[in-house]
C-alpha cells in the first residue's frame, strides 16, 4: 500500500502562561492508503494535537508533514485551506451542524464554501444522505434527528468532496453504545470500500474497530499496533460508495 501521509519529527509547543507546553515531541509515523487508524492516549498525550495538525488546523512549530506528495508544513493559511477542501474530510464529535440546515444542506455546505453547489453537487448530496440511511430524512434539520443520526449527517458531508483522508474526533463521544456500533460499522464499511480513516478515541471498544491502534503518552508515540480489525456487516459495500 503507498504511504498517504507522514509525520517526521514532529513537534508542535504552546505558550502557556509564561511557559512552553511542549504537546508533540518528535512524532514519527505514517498512514498508508486504507488505513484504519485509532489514535489513543490519556488527557495531555498530544492525540488531538497531532489530529489537528494532520488536518491542516494548525501548522507545526517543527518538523514536517507530508500529504500525498506534498509538504504542507510551512504552507499558507490560503493553501492550508485548499489542502483541507480538497483532500480532508472531518467528523466531530460534536457534529458542526447548522441548525437552520436540512440535511442535504448541511451535508452541501463544504462544496457551498468552494462556490461549486449546483444540481450535481445536489444530487450527490442526496445520494449520500441515502448511503447513510438518511433517505426519509432529507428535509429535516438537526434538532428534528437524533444524536446518532446527526452524526450520520457528518459523515456524509465528510464524503461529500471525495476525500483522501477522513479525521475523525471521537466521533461516538456523544452516543449511547447500541449507536455508537451503528456509527462504527458505517466506518468499517466506508473503511473496507477504500477509505483512509485516522480517528481519536479514548474508548478501548471504539478503538478496536479499527485496523492500527497508536497509543500516545507525553507527547510521543508510546505503541504502534496492527490489529486484527471487526468485520462489517449490514450494507453491502456497493450501496456504501456515493
Amino acid at each position: 500500500m503507498r504511504t498517504i501521509a507522514r509525520v517526521e519529527n514532529l513537534t508542535k509547543h504552546y505558550p502557556l502562561e509564561g511557559e512552553v507546553v511542549k504537546a508533540l515531541r518528535g512524532v514519527n509515523l505514517a498512514f498508508e492508503e486504507g488505513d484504519f487508524v485509532a489514535l489513543m492516549g490519556p488527557s495531555g498525550s498530544g492525540k488531538s494535537t497531532l489530529l489537528n495538525l494532520l488536518g491542516c488546523l494548525d501548522r507545526p512549530t517543527s518538523g514536517r508533514y507530508i500529504l500525498g506528495n506534498q509538504d504542507v508544513s510551512t504552507m499558507s493559511d490560503d493553501q492550508l485551506s485548499d489542502i483541507r477542501s480538497r483532500y480532508i474530510g472531518f467528523i466531530f464529535q460534536s457534529y458542526n451542524l447548522i441548525q437552520q440546515y436540512t440535511v442535504v444542506e448541511n451535508i452541501e455546505v463544504p462544496m457551498l464554501y468552494q462556490g461549486k453547489v449546483d444540481a450535481s453537487t445536489r444530487r450527490r448530496c442526496i445520494r449520500l444522505a441515502e448511503m447513510v440511511g438518511l433517505g426519509d430524512r432529507l428535509g429535516h434539520r438537526p434538532t428534528q434527528l437524533s444524536g446518532g443520526q446527526q452524526q450520520r449527517v457528518a459523515i456524509a458531508r465528510a464524503l461529500v468532496n471525495d476525500p483522501h483522508v477522513i479525521l475523525a474526533d471521537e466521533p461516538t463521544g456523544n452516543l449511547d453504545s447500541k449507536t455508537s456500533d451503528e456509527i462504527m460499522e458505517l466506518l468499517l464499511t466506508l473503511n473496507e470500500a477504500g477509505k483512509t480513516i485516522i480517528m481519536v478515541t479514548h474508548e478501548n471498544d471504539i478503538a478496536e474497530w479499527g485496523r492500527r491502534i497508536v497509543r500516545m503518552r507525553d507527547g510521543r508515540v508510546e505503541t504502534d499496533i496492527r490489529t486484527a480489525p471487526i468485520v462489517a456487516g449490514g450494507q453491502a459495500l456497493a450501496t456504501m460508495t456515493p
